[in-house]
């Protein structure tokens, strides 16, 4: 059975309840329950081993590679549980796209680079239809004009910044909902994370976006809501603004003002 793309009334991209996840005999998440908003860009904050890239990587369910996680509850895509038995996992990767903290380009060009996925998922299209499936997403990560003109250079030339639009722009042909970020510009010197951070807003309402950072300053610009997670837990989510301007929690207080983390 294929993800479905139903929607709840709330307009929900992601709904996890009660989600629980083991690393052999260490608790990384208890009972978590977040309402991720669709078309938004939401950030997860907190410190070090606080969870919030095991719940990212839950959403696509990497984690269950690794023979010795446990998980229990539920999480739901646009209304889909994503680990009922019947749901295929490239089904569900198509719909969820992933970033990670450093550029990782293919060893290929530019323009292979785009159609990696789209041809694993599309066995025939013309050159035409290629051509325009390139322009397409590199327009849409604002890298077009830049690389149009050497589309077959190996995409490692490209700077660190470029590589990291570029591991963007790979995700869009197989039409990803939601885009995972963890960590997206810890890679970048602040020029590209100006940049990156401007396509996250370019990419809002396209795609539901969840940022993981450790960049307080970060989340504060470029997200409206923010979750904030302390040992395995949330402690709150909250439009970006009032979180860091009146936040509800003393824990979370501690954790902006630089009390720990």
């Amino acid at each position: 059975m294929n993800i479905t793309t139903q929607e709840k009334p709330a307009e929900l991209a992601i709904c996890a309840r009660q989600l629980n996840l083991w690393y052999g005999t260490f608790q990384a998440l208890f009972e978590v329950d977040l309402d991720i908003r669709k078309g938004m860009i939401t950030s997860l904050i907190g410190p070090s081993g606080c969870g919030k890239s095991t719940f990212l990587r839950s959403i696509n369910r990497i984690n269950e590679r690794l023979g010795y996680v446990r998980i229990n509850g539920r999480v739901e895509l646009f209304d889909q549980d994503i680990y009922a038995p019947e749901v295929e996992l490239v089904q569900l990767r198509k719909q969820v796209g992933m970033v990670f903290q450093r550029p990782n380009p293919l060893p290929t060009s530019i323009r292979e680079n785009i159609l990696f996925g789209h041809k694993l998922h599309n066995k025939r299209s013309s050159r035409a239809e290629q051509d325009e499936i390139v322009e397409s997403a590199l327009q849409q990560v604002l890298l077009w004009e830049k690389v149009k003109d050497r589309l077959h250079h190996k995409a490692t030339t490209l700077s660190l910044e470029e590589q990291q639009k570029l591991c963007i722009a790979r995700l869009l042909p197989v039409k990803p909902r939601i885009l995972l970020m963890d960590e997206p510009c810890s890679a970048l010197d602040p020029k590209g994370t100006e940049a990156v951070e401007e396509l996250i807003w370019e990419l809002r309402g396209r795609y539901s976006i969840l940022v993981v950072t450790h960049n307080m300053a970060q989340a504060r610009r470029a997200s409206e809501e923010c979750i904030f997670m302390l040992m395995g837990k949330v402690v709150e989510h909250t439009p970006t603004h009032q979180m860091f301007v009146t936040p509800a929690q003393q824990e979370t207080a501690d954790y902006i003002e630089g009390r720990y983390g």
